[in-house]
This record gives structure tokens, sequence and C-alpha cells, in this order.
């Protein structure tokens, strides 16, 4: 297994690098960028463009350039400014040297500053994690600990009442999107024609620093209550349903027949037996569940509920084209990613440990 973790480690380097390539050429070839976006804001900027630029970039660029702008909307802008503010986004190097220069700086977690929030990278990452994880984490705790069990029990009782009034409760889970159950809880509870139980903005109220150890954790979980509800309200069906679909057909299998010929207990099958064989195609899907509920499948809820998070992080920066920003999340996004499915396999073995990764090659 080691051998099998070491090289997985290694393969993440080339995996980074590819992944960081096509997005980079993507992102270089759609239309529109910060440069433009920069000359768009310019009418009405006044002195404010000036100090935004720095008076070292407009000294460096003093010797006025008459080369035409190949950039649309720079008609009538005095090329000089453009260098500047090319200069200023490092839009004056060519694309292979910004792309080799920017892997140089994610080698040691250097992720820039963002080019419109005048912070660093990183920091922006570290103010929205707790968010994103707060979210993610619970819902992917609850999401999982309400879907298996719940699809394990529609498998052993498929056809009965149960298994059809819960698959009509799972229908109207996958049907509607978490973000209008969000906007429901809202109307029901927080405020909005009902209710108004639980708060909208932010993970803490005011003076959370003064609260004891319980009034915090009670106030965290008070200021969590809706938005996970939305999220696991949305996002345990296809989980559900995955769970029983699994374990239905490891029921229908030969052994399942010959070890109840021999006497064992339904129990015995199923948890001896059936459950480690079934369990592996839902551990499979683990990674990438975890990756859209902590980052993209969030957004909206992130929005309603007012929590600044890194799934709207990520979408205001490709909205305003802050390339820093959304590469340095990709970046991370993309890390996480691959050590979450790494980490997946490794629970293959927990779940069935006559899978053997030692014995593949490459």
């Amino acid at each position: 297994m080691f051998n099998y973790i070491l090289r997985r480690l290694l393969l993440i380097i080339p995996t980074l690098l590819g992944i960081m390539l096509i997005n980079f050429i993507i992102v270089q070839a759609a239309p529109g960028g910060p440069v433009e976006k920069m000359m768009a804001q310019l009418q009405g900027m006044g002195s404010d463009l000036d100090s935004r630029l720095g008076s070292s970039s407009a000294e460096s660029m003093s010797t006025p350039s008459n080369s035409e702008s190949t950039y649309r909307g720079a008609q009538g802008l005095d090329p000089d400014l453009i260098l500047r503010i090319e200069k200023m986004y490092g839009f004056d190097k060519p694309a292979s040297e910004r792309f080799f220069e920017m892997l140089k700086n994610y080698m040691v977690f250097d992720f820039g500053d963002s080019f419109f929030r005048d912070q660093a990278v990183i920091d922006l990452v570290i103010d929205k994690l707790p968010v994103s994880i707060s979210l993610g984490l619970w819902s992917t705790l609850l999401i999982y600990l309400i879907s298996i069990p719940l699809g394990i029990k529609k498998a052993i009782s498929d056809g009965s009442r149960f298994d059809i009034w819960s698959s009509s409760v799972i229908i109207v889970g996958y049907a509607i999107p978490g973000f209008l159950f969000a906007v429901l809880l809202i109307v029901l509870f927080a405020g909005g024609s009902y209710l108004d139980w639980f708060p909208l903005r932010g993970l803490t109220s005011s003076g959370f620093e003064d609260f004891t150890w319980y009034e915090k954790i009670a106030d965290y979980f008070w200021h969590l209550a809706l938005p996970i509800t939305a999220n696991v309200i949305g996002g345990f069906a296809t989980l559900t349903m995955l769970t029983k679909n699994s374990f239905m057909d490891e029921i229908n299998k030969q052994y399942v027949i010959t070890a109840k010929a021999k006497g064992l207990k339904d129990n015995q099958v199923l948890y001896g037996h059936i459950f480690r064989n079934a369990m592996l195609i839902v551990i499979a899907g683990m990674p990438s569940a975890l990756i859209t509920i902590f980052f993209t499948g969030s957004l909206l809820i992130e929005v309603i509920f007012s929590l600044d998070g890194m799934g709207l992080l990520g979408f205001e920066a490709a909205i305003n084209r802050d390339y820093p920003v959304m590469f340095g999340t990709l970046y991370f996004f993309t890390l996480i990613g691959l050590i979450l499915k790494l980490i997946s396999d490794m629970t293959y073995v927990f779940v069935d440990p006559r899978i053997d990764f030692d014995s593949r090659e490459g």
C-alpha cells in the first residue's frame, strides 16, 4: 500500500500541471480580461486611476508609444495608459512566461494578489474557507448518514410500503433544486412570512468572542441549521438511490444465495458479505461529491444565506476576470480533489481488505 500511495502522490504533480495548463490556455483564449475590464471602468475614475496604477509604474512607462492597441474598446485611450495597465496586471510579458512564473510561485503556495480586491489570494482563501468547510463537512456527513441507511433499508424492503413512500420523498428531493428549498426555509423559519427562528447572515452572531464555549457551539449550528438543511434535502436523493441499486445488485448474486443456504442470518449476510461489495461504488463517488458540496454546489446556498465562502469567491473571480483568484482557487480545488481521491482508494482497502493496490503496475 505504501508504494501505491507514493506513486499516487508523485502523480499529483503532472496532473496538476496538466489541469493548470489546459485552463490557462482556455482563459487566455476567452474574450475579455482584466485589462479590458479596467479600460471599461476608466470613465469617471479620474485621479483614482493614477493612485491604482502607481506612480512608479507611470514613471517607468513615461516614453510614449505610437503603436496601435490590439484591445477592443481602446480607441481614444492613450497607448501609454494601456501599457501601464498591462504592466500592472503582468500582461506586458508573453503568455508562456506568465504561465511558468505562475507555476514557480504556486510550488511555494504563493498565489499572488487579487486584481480587484487589493488582498493576497491566500488570505482570501483562508478567510472564505471556514464557510465552505462548515457547509460541506456537515452537509456531507448528514447526507451519508441519512442516505446509506435509507438506501440499505429500501433495498432489503424493495416493493414494500416503506419503499414506495420513501421513493416519493426522494423523487421530490431530486426534482426540486436545493436553492428552492433554501428559499422555502427562509420563508417559513427565517423571518419570511411566518416564523423568525434562524438568522440569515454569517456563521456567528455579534459578540461571538465573548460567548462561553457551549454558547459558541450552539450559535455556530444555529447559523448553519437552515443552509445545511437545504443542502441535505437537495443532495441525499441521488446517493440514496445509488446505495439501494448497489445493494439490490449484490443481493441477487449467487454468493448471497449460497451464504443463506449455509444458514447464515440475514444481518450476517447483509453486513458480513454484501456490505463491503455494495459500498465500493458509493465510496468511488465520494471525492466528486465532497468537491461538489464543498465548493460548487453551495454557491447559491451561500448567496441566499449571505455566507461568503469559496464557491462565491470563485464565481465572482470568474465574472471579474480576477485571474490570480481564479487560478489560485482552481489549484486549491484540484489539489484537494486529488488528495480526496487517494483517500477514497485507501478507503476501498478498509471496506474490502481483498483489494490490493500494490499488485498494480505503473
